[in-house]
């Protein structure tokens, strides 16, 4: 396991387990360990994906990124949650 820091200085790791499941459906990033852990270290580019996810990308060619989907659990908004229970 991998951990690197994100723009907004939250860690992010890079599981054996998540990294195997990456490369089962994205056959083409297989030789791209670290350009993957790269983009979300130092992107080019960071937008909004679903759900609270980030999408990192990061050039590879003049019309071509390499694209990383990650979330930053820690920061996690209650703001848009429905809380179900709350310790007192």
């Amino acid at each position: 396991m991998d951990i690197v820091v994100s723009k907004y200085s939250v860690p992010i790791r890079l599981t054996e387990e998540r990294w195997f499941h990456i490369i089962e459906n994205h056959d083409d990033l297989a030789g791209h360990y670290d350009n993957v852990l790269q983009t979300i270290e130092d992107p080019d580019y960071i937008v909004e994906g679903y759900e609270w996810a980030l999408i990192a990308l990061k050039g590879v060619s003049k019309s071509k990124f390499l694209t990383v989907v990650y979330k930053e659990i820690s920061k996690t908004s209650l703001e848009k949650e429905v809380v179900l229970w709350q310790k007192k």
